[in-house]
């Protein structure tokens, strides 16, 4: 299959802490939720996490990179999700937002 993709991506699991900013109704109770990314690029990231993030969230997120050892932070805005385990853990789709360049 081809890629699709615009950005390449870093194909590793990194932390991630996020905190919730701002959103519509049914919000996770957690405004702070520590999870997992599955992809990262200069445009977004697809993560995995026990909280359910509705489209158009707003967040603030923490990611702990292993290759090269760096913390970055941005602020994201969730484009999609969807329930992989029964409405309990779920992957989601986040986008950078007003942000230059935020990996080499």
């Amino acid at each position: 299959m081809e890629e699709r993709r615009k950005e390449e991506r870093l194909k590793e699991e990194d932390e991630i802490t996020i905190s919730v900013l701002s959103g519509g109704g049914n919000l996770p109770k957690d405004k702070i939720i520590y999870t997992l990314s599955k992809h990262i690029s200069v445009s977004g990231a697809r993560i995995q996490a026990n909280s359910f993030l509705p489209v158009d969230t707003l967040l603030n997120i923490k990611v702990t990179l292993k290759h090269p050892p760096q913390m970055i932070t941005a602020l994201v805005k969730v484009k999609w999700v969807r329930s992989l385990i029964a409405d309990e853990f779920f992957e989601a789709g986040l986008e950078f937002v007003n942000t230059s360049r935020v990996m080499n």
